[in-house]
């Protein structure tokens, strides 16, 4: 009876296991990931935002900090980091991607996550939502269907469709100091 409750317990160690793993797709900054990032700024299409971005740490805990001053002067208006990305083959049959958390520190601004989607067709086309990043390291959670798409209010984010995440400084004057630490996509 011992033995069988113990093979009992590890069975549902190990299959709880595999459903955690199977619960999130977690894109936390490594000092290997780190290289697929990259810094865009309005100075592409004629701004004058000027920034940056780095990977630094805290500890244990590896983040992405993006500053500088973002100015809507000549047409311009952000900062971002950017990667691309494809959970086409991490859509489950039974589940879809349902939203994105965050964990994130700054200077107390709103800032926006820009979604790129196969549906999307040029660099203005994007879905968009906006978190506030407080002095202290705060997890946040974005659900899909918070995000509102540029073009259309049409169409629903579909986890499945993302091939780009930005993290932006966007759209007002003012200075940038976010540090994005986890980004986890959650079912």
């Amino acid at each position: 009876m011992k033995l069988f409750l113990v093979v009992i317990f590890f069975t549902q160690l190990i299959c709880n296991s595999l459903f955690a793993n199977t619960e999130s797709i977690d894109l936390s900054f490594t000092q290997d990931n780190a290289k697929y990032w990259q810094y865009i700024s309005d100075r592409t299409m004629g701004g004058i935002s000027d920034g940056g971005a780095s990977l630094e740490q805290d500890g244990d805990m590896f983040f992405a900090r993006l500053t500088g001053n973002v100015s809507t002067e000549n047409n311009g208006g952000f900062i971002q980091i950017r990667t691309n990305l494809s959970f086409t083959d991490f859509e489950q049959k039974s589940k879809k991607l349902k939203g994105i958390r965050l964990n994130v520190r700054g200077n107390e601004e709103i800032y926006h996550i820009f979604i790129r989607t196969t549906e999307t067709r040029s660099y203005r086309d994007y879905y968009s939502t906006t978190f506030k990043a407080t002095s202290k390291w705060t997890m946040i959670e974005l659900p899909f269907s918070e995000f509102t798409h540029r073009v259309s209010n049409n169409s629903d984010l579909e986890g499945k469709n993302i091939i780009s995440l930005g993290i932006v400084a966007y759209g007002r004057d003012f200075v940038s100091d976010v540090s994005v630490s986890n980004i986890i996509f959650y079912y």
